[in-house]
């Protein structure tokens, strides 16, 4: 994960005030901006916001801003549009059939940015990851309502059927559907499928779920846990950056548990290419 970072993009020698709050304008959620964010998705409402003390510095004009940021600013735009036309049709059908369940909708919203941190690193069509990421835990209600638990095997059963109703009402192809299908259907037993789309999600929800899962555990447990647990090299670099020592900003405490949907949002997400346009 290691990059080249000149001084002007370095968060090392950013002062106190490129890093603010700025208040979502749909529903009054405090989100954390960088300078550099051109824009961030609200983790409770799941809209889009735009920085409004955006500040790219010398990215704006130097040819080596692609290799610095990890994305050319100067495409940044037409990236865009792909990913959050999927993005936004997927987090409607999401907030459709989780109704009120806000702790579950913020919860998808927090697995798909840590997809999306993930497939900035990590090779993987991003239309499946983006649709799988989003719609990982969709049976959680229809397993409650038919099985009366949400235990993960019913979850796994109940969720692929809704999950190919969406997709297919937007235009998805059938090989499409059926890989986020099978990563829908195995996203907590991870049986039948190794696929770098499928690694990333379940990188991505680990990613959520570890405060709550590991808050009693030490370092050397938790490091142990991460290890064996997460299967992309940067989702374990980016849980041990996260997790572990007592530096690292997201360490679980062992006397509190983190209220239902996971921890808080991580950092700045870049803008990523869907390969082909979303229908």
């Amino acid at each position: 994960m290691s990059k080249i970072v000149c001084p002007g993009q370095d968060t090392r020698f950013w002062d106190k005030g490129d890093i603010f709050d700025v208040p979502c304008a749909h529903c009054g959620y405090a989100i954390e901006f960088f300078r550099d964010d051109g824009s961030r998705r609200c983790p409770r409402c799941g809209r889009r916001v735009a920085n409004p003390r955006l500040t790219l510095g010398c990215a704006q004009w130097c040819e080596q801003a692609e290799k610095c940021l990890g994305f050319d600013p100067k495409k940044v735009k037409l990236e865009e549009y792909a990913e959050e036309s999927l993005a936004d049709q997927l987090i409607e059908a999401v907030k459709v059939q989780f109704g009120e369940d806000q702790n579950r909708i913020t919860h998808a919203l927090r697995v798909l940015e840590n997809a999306q941190e993930l497939l900035r690193h990590e090779e993987a069509n991003p239309r499946i990851v983006v649709a799988a990421a989003l719609l990982h835990d969709i049976g959680i209600q229809e397993a409650e309502r038919r099985h009366g638990s949400a235990a993960p095997p019913f979850q796994e059963l109940e969720g692929p059927p809704i999950a190919r109703r969406i997709l297919a009402a937007l235009g998805f192809d059938e090989a499409d559907i059926q890989h986020v299908c099978r990563i829908v259907g195995s996203h907590h037993s991870g049986r039948d499928i190794d696929t770098p789309e499928f690694r990333i999600v379940w990188d991505a929800d680990w990613l959520v779920n570890i405060p709550e899962h590991c808050a009693r555990m030490g370092d050397e447990c938790l490091r142990e846990f991460i290890e064996k647990t997460l299967r992309t090299a940067t989702g374990r670099a980016l849980a041990a950056e996260r997790f572990l020592g007592p530096a690292a900003p997201d360490r679980p405490d062992p006397g509190q548990h983190p209220p239902d949907g996971g921890s808080d949002p991580i950092g700045p997400i870049r803008p990523i290419s869907l390969g082909k346009e979303a229908q």
